[in-house]
């Protein structure tokens, strides 16, 4: 038997572990909405399953989700050897990679190795964001310098792994630096209009006022774009809140907001602006200020020098704002967000806090200086037809998480997962280990779940359970 079990347990370390981890809170609903977390994977709760991955990485910046999966794009990951005829020697290259996850289990499902026209895509930051078009299309798009004249725009086959260069967007007269962009509409045009935005910023002098946009309708011509600001490509904004700010410092994000009929849906006329010494502010494309945080209260306040990320979705007719309310350097805890039911007006200042997600903490690891946070959302419906979000949280070098959101949502704690000896929400080979220990040496120290068929002991067929759990059987 002794034998047989070390056979079982040297196989499973040899396995790829399955994690599957709550982050144990349960939230009261509010109002008749209720939220759940459907899995966490990051420092707090999932541990070193999540910085043992390639995910936990300052190019791992950006992610986004559509039709049920998690997209996480991280630049220059995978080490490549290719000839060079030029030269008779191999290059090397890091190559970018997409990470692809469940979206209601957080299981890894497969690695999407990028390739431009058939090779390695290797670009420094060259995948630095991604995003998904209101259609589905998944893209991503580079750093740009200021030395850089356009920023080109990849969609991504979603099975390969290939990019196609959609277009290089110009930024006209003034060439600053880019990190990060939003789109709205359909990248393809084949199905709505497409518009784009981004931030002109540098590290050196936060202080650029400069904001680009493109437009192309749908149907159009997909090499043609024309600047999205009546034309013109790029627009210094004057209006600022607070209003002693000259610019939007450093690695803003910007965030466009569906219409509300279908002449205006994919317009994108209206977008938050969140910069890193300041908090979300909404605009409209002639450049005025909508909406900013004069007025909210000051326990809704993001923390001073916080990261950047907002998003709004609606819940049968309910409008909803979700944003960064405190990154590592978080008051207490890191890298949480408010999700707030907007009042009256759908105005921030009668904003209602519903919840801060995850109560506890994603983690306070310093992430080298990025400053974005990821907020993304997708529609649905549950078994008895109300409404329900899916709600991604996500914070570069720190990790991230999904929650459900909906009248139909009922609050629960954590459950226990099959193969999970240990309690610690990772089903790995440790929890072999604390089955083999118990066995040959009466040691229960490390057990919390051991008994995995349900039979009242724990025996080898149990060790046998979690073996098929960790080899996806």
């Amino acid at each position: 038997m002794k034998k047989l079990l070390l056979i079982a347990a040297m196989a499973v370390m040899t396995a790829v572990g399955a994690w599957a981890v709550t982050d144990g809170q349960t939230y009261d609903k509010v109002n008749g909405i209720g939220v759940k977390n459907l899995w966490m994977f990051d420092r707090v709760h999932a541990k070193n399953a999540y910085t043992e991955s390639p995910i936990c990485h300052t190019n791992a910046r950006t992610a986004t989700m559509t039709g049920g999966v998690v997209y996480v794009s991280r630049s220059q990951e995978k080490m490549v050897v290719i000839p060079n005829p030029e030269t008779g020697k191999n290059d090397t290259i890091l190559q970018g990679v997409v990470h692809c996850f469940d979206a209601l289990t957080g299981q890894p499902t497969k690695d999407l190795d990028l390739t431009l026209n058939g090779a390695p895509y290797g670009v420094f930051l060259g995948n630095t964001c991604i995003g998904s078009d209101n259609f589905g299309h998944i893209w991503v798009a580079p750093m740009t310098s200021a030395s850089a004249q356009t920023i080109p725009i990849y969609m991504v086959d979603t099975e390969s792994g290939a990019l196609t260069l959609v277009t290089n967007m110009d930024k006209g007269d003034v060439p600053y630096r880019t990190d990060y962009l939003d789109l709205i509409g359909d990248i393809t045009l084949d199905e709505a209009e497409c518009n784009i935005m981004t931030i002109g910023h540098n590290s050196n002098d936060p202080g650029f006022p400069t904001v680009y946009r493109w437009h192309n309708d749908q149907g159009g011509d997909i090499d043609t774009w024309e600047g999205g600001f009546y034309g013109d490509p790029y627009m210094d904004f004057t209006e600022f809140y607070p209003a002693e700010k000259v610019g939007f410092s450093l690695a803003p994000v910007v965030k466009m907001l569906l219409g509300t009929d279908e002449d205006t849906m994919y317009s994108g006329e209206y977008f938050y602006i969140d910069c890193f010494d300041g908090a979300p502010v909404l605009y409209y494309v002639d450049g005025s200020i909508v909406d900013s945080f004069e007025n909210v209260p000051e326990e809704l306040w993001p923390t001073r020098a916080a990261a950047n990320g907002m998003n709004e979705f609606t819940l049968d007719d309910r409008h909803f704002f979700a944003y960064v309310k405190a990154d590592m350097n978080g008051n207490g805890n890191g890298c949480q967000i408010n999700v707030c039911e907007l009042g009256d007006g759908d105005m921030l200042e009668t904003m209602e806090k519903y919840w801060q997600l995850p109560a506890d903490s994603v983690g306070k690891f310093n992430d080298s200086g990025l400053r974005v946070h990821c907020i993304a959302v997708e529609k649905g419906v549950d078994d008895e037809g109300n409404e329900e979000v899916t709600l991604l949280t996500f914070k570069a070098y720190n990790g991230m998480g999904v929650y459900k959101i909906g009248a139909g949502v009922e609050p629960g704690g954590p459950e226990i997962v099959l193969g999970d000896v240990n309690g610690d929400g990772l089903v790995s080979s440790v929890d072999v280990t604390a089955l083999y220990n118990y066995l040959l040496n009466g040691d229960d120290g490390a057990i919390v779940n051991g008994d995995q068929d349900g039979d009242g002991i724990i025996t080898s067929v149990d060790i046998t359970i979690i073996y098929n759990i960790l080899l996806g059987n």
